[in-house]
């Protein structure tokens, strides 16, 4: 099945601040599920590449790149910043990481931690924080809130464990 491009998809932001318990439990969530779906392929298939496109492994190592992104971002927002820190579109971080050479176990660790980090800021918010920073998104050129930027990481997390499970059917 065909997937849409990530820096195709168009965002409607102004989350509305009551979604943000659930938008966290998918925050929470990213890892166990990551862990699940990897946890029975060879390894062999966890580092396979398609042509130039990423293995499963490195779309896990991706994710944990960007957790200092996505914290910054919250410092941003509750720093009164004009516009959100920049995401390098090239993913260079990813590309240089030789996240293949890892073992998977590594890998998912460091993305739980990375995570984790995420999390304990994120529930340390006061709830004034979460209804009333925002910043300008530098890509989509729209203001995104706290909760917004929880809602665009949690996209983000399921696109690439969409982008995962894909790869795995191709091992299959």
């Amino acid at each position: 099945m065909p997937q849409r491009i990530w820096f195709e998809r168009e965002f409607v932001l102004g989350t509305p601040f009551e979604s943000f318990p659930e938008i966290l439990e998918r925050l929470r969530g990213t890892p166990a599920r990551l862990e699940e779906r990897v946890s029975q392929v060879p390894s062999k298939d966890l580092t396979r590449r398609y042509g130039e496109r990423w293995s499963i492994q490195e779309h896990v190592g991706h994710l944990a790149d960007l957790e200092p992104l996505w914290r910054g971002r919250v410092e941003d927002l509750l720093g009164g910043q004009e516009e959100l820190r920049h995401a390098d579109l090239e993913n260079t971080a990813t590309w240089q990481a030789e996240h293949n050479k890892a073992q998977s176990e590594v890998v998912l660790a460091e993305f739980r931690s990375q995570r984790a980090e995420l999390m304990e800021r994120l529930e340390s918010l006061s709830e004034e924080s979460l209804r009333t920073a925002t910043a300008l998104h530098p890509r989509l050129r729209q203001p995104m809130s706290i909760v917004d930027l929880c809602f665009f990481v949690a996209e983000h997390d399921d696109h690439h464990l969409a982008t995962v499970s894909t790869l795995i059917g191709r091992t299959q």
